[in-house]
């Protein structure tokens, strides 16, 4: 049920700071990507246990988008969409811009137990879920990373 490669995420053919951007860029959305996959497995499983199976991809998808138990991911699926609106533009990608959203993407994994909202639902994921404590790291690391 999840989508990948959907976007223009080849680089640029002359290296320079579009290509570096975009080369950032790509990796910062992939992490994204699975970082949201992974939340998704760890909230279905949630929802599962507190509600009952879900019946079908149809039905889970209905969830996702009407659901309050699935809102609190939706910055997440923003940050991705941002990515790929910036990947598909046809205005060049600059360093800033990427930068910027790498900044947003930072501000939004924190995870906090005695926070609201996102936050906490990001600590009790990160809790119960090994594959979002590994994805996360994948992308705390990029975040971090300064080119």
């Amino acid at each position: 049920m999840y989508v990948t490669g959907m976007v223009n995420t080849e680089a640029t053919n002359q290296p320079g700071p579009e290509s570096d951007a975009r080369a950032r860029l790509t990796a910062l959305r992939e992490a994204l990507l699975n970082l949201h996959k992974a939340l998704l497995d760890s909230e279905r499983i949630s929802y599962e246990a507190a509600f009952g199976q879900i019946s079908s991809p149809y039905q889970f998808l209905h969830l996702l988008t009407t659901d309050p138990w699935f809102a609190w991911l939706a910055p997440v699926t923003h940050l991705i969409a941002a990515a790929d609106e910036m990947l598909d533009s046809k205005e060049p990608l600059t360093l800033a811009g990427v930068e910027s959203l790498t900044k947003e993407a930072g501000s939004l994994l924190v995870a906090s137990a005695e926070g609201e909202g996102f936050s906490r639902h990001y600590d009790e994921a990160l809790q119960r879920s090994p594959e979002v404590v590994m994805a996360h790291a994948a992308a705390a690391k990029l975040i971090r990373a300064k080119h």
